[in-house]
């Protein structure tokens, strides 16, 4: 794609913090970005071909709960970009103690027998704020960097066990646990899977617990997740439990849809591992750090991991960061028998980690968690399910504290799914998008995770919105 010199000027300028040279200062300043993007840049999980046709919409500038386009639209991200910015945009402690930190000591590795004050002070705050079993973190860049790292931890921990045929991991199809290879592989979505043919061995899946889309119409919430769990059981037995290293799940699922299981699937679980020597993995990346109204999601459910995989809301993504807690019993085997021969150049990178203890002493001292669990949570819950009860295209409303999944069906009180969901579940994003929304679509499940700092009257304005949405579609689908 060709692009005109005065495009390329009015970006510049819009870059510096000036007007646009043009007389259509606005609109040739975003085509000018546009323009770019197509030329140079590849986005995650796009159809390139027609977002290039389209055109990217340029997100300039975010405070609180909103960003601005490069239009001058107001937009309420109901997603907290990426399910990460739980202390909101715009927090200058977290600015400052990047630029303090870049001044200081802007880079060194955590190589070759040395440390450094942030990822030392890092360390004993998440110690301090974790379940008590967590004392020891390893640290890398992301969530996906951190699934590679506990496939790592626990094969490791096995050898050190002199137990090395314990390989076999177990995961759940429609998990999601990052876009590595071994993220990847290790996340059950098939759509992933089609394009990633070199998968990791030792690797696989048993069914996810989702009610309403694949419960038979006969069974209860409680006795499907039940089920569910025993599968578990049955694929274990299956393998070989002397050849089964570990389970992994998110204790809600997030990009599969924020799939909540019903009381009765964790403790099962975890009843599971125990009883086979298995160990327990909860990936955290979306759930920790506040967003059920406890401090990490594994808590709202009531089960405890062996490793907990960390990301997202560890900055508030404003810096990458990813890290993976280990609990005492995994600790002490890595901790006591040799080299662990993996890390990365950025592990415990030291303004990701200045950056990364402001945010949580925020959260901390600000009583984030605390107001999202007895205060705006049980408020957005019920507002949600308030608005859209009896709606005609909404089957389910799933979540807890500041997330939540609505799930769109062709006849709610049957759990009838439409048979095109995912194109009914994109035609209702675009009408959010359109209307100043970010709310996400996973198929048919319109999803919704805002920042943790939001107020009511944001609350309000997010359902409010979202209702012109989902009122939009249904009536597109001659359902209103």
């Amino acid at each position: 794609m060709s692009y005109r010199t005065d495009e390329i000027a009015d970006v510049q300028q819009a870059q510096q913090g000036q007007p646009a040279a043009s007389a259509q200062a606005s609109s040739r300043s975003t085509a000018g970005y546009r323009a770019l993007d197509a030329a140079h840049h590849i986005h995650p999980f796009s159809d390139m071909g027609a977002l290039n046709r389209s055109g990217s919409r340029v997100i300039v500038k975010a405070h609180g709960v909103y960003l601005w386009d490069s239009d001058g639209n107001k937009v309420i991200d109901g997603m907290a970009g990426l399910w990460c910015v739980n202390v909101g945009y715009g927090r200058k402690e977290l600015a400052d103690a990047a630029y303090r930190q870049i001044q200081e000591l802007p880079y060194y590795n955590t190589f070759f027998k040395t440390t450094h004050p942030p990822v030392i002070e890092l360390s004993a705050l998440l110690a301090e704020l974790a379940p008590e079993r967590f004392n020891h973190f390893f640290y890398c860049n992301s969530g996906s960097e951190g699934n590679d790292t506990v496939l790592r931890i626990v094969h490791r921990y096995w050898a050190t066990q002199d137990r090395p045929a314990k390989k076999v991991v177990i995961a759940r199809r429609n998990g999601y646990h990052g876009s590595t290879i071994a993220g990847g592989t290790l996340g059950g979505m098939g759509y992933m899977h089609e394009q990633m043919p070199s998968k990791v061995e030792n690797i696989v899946h048993i069914d996810q617990p989702y009610f309403f889309g694949e419960a038979e119409s006969d069974q209860t919430p409680e006795a499907f997740a039940l089920a569910r769990a025993q599968q578990l059981e049955a694929k274990i037995l299956e393998i070989g439990a002397d050849n089964v290293a570990a389970f992994i799940g998110e204790p809600f699922q997030g990009a599969g849809g924020v799939i909540f299981p019903a009381p009765t699937y964790w403790p099962e679980i975890q009843r599971i591992c125990r009883k086979y020597d298995i160990l327990l993995v909860a990936d955290e990346v979306i759930g920790g750090f506040g967003r059920t109204g406890e401090w990490f999601a594994h808590q709202h459910f009531g089960f405890e991991p062996d490793l907990i995989t960390l990301a997202k809301g560890l900055t508030s993504g404003y810096v990458p960061m990813g890290a993976v807690g280990l609990s005492e019993r995994i600790a002490r085997a890595i901790i006591e028998n040799g080299e662990f021969n993996h890390g990365l150049t950025y592990s415990g990178h030291p303004v990701a980690a200045a950056v990364a203890v402001a945010n949580l002493k925020v959260l901390r001292d600000e009583k984030i968690v605390e107001r999202v669990k007895t205060d705006t949570g049980p408020y957005f819950q019920k507002t949600l399910r308030d608005t859209f009860a009896n709606h005609p295209i909404i089957g389910e409303i799933a979540g807890a504290g500041l997330v939540a999944g609505l799930q769109l069906a062709e006849q709610p009180a049957s759990r009838k799914r439409f048979a095109n969901g995912g194109d009914v579940g994109a035609l209702c994003r675009d009408f959010c998008f359109n209307s100043n929304l970010i709310m996400r679509a996973s198929a048919d499940r319109m999803l919704l995770s805002p920042p943790l700092v939001i107020n009511k009257a944001e609350i309000d304005e997010i359902v409010s919105k979202a209702k012109q949405a989902i009122d939009a579609t249904a009536r597109q689908l001659g359902m209103a």
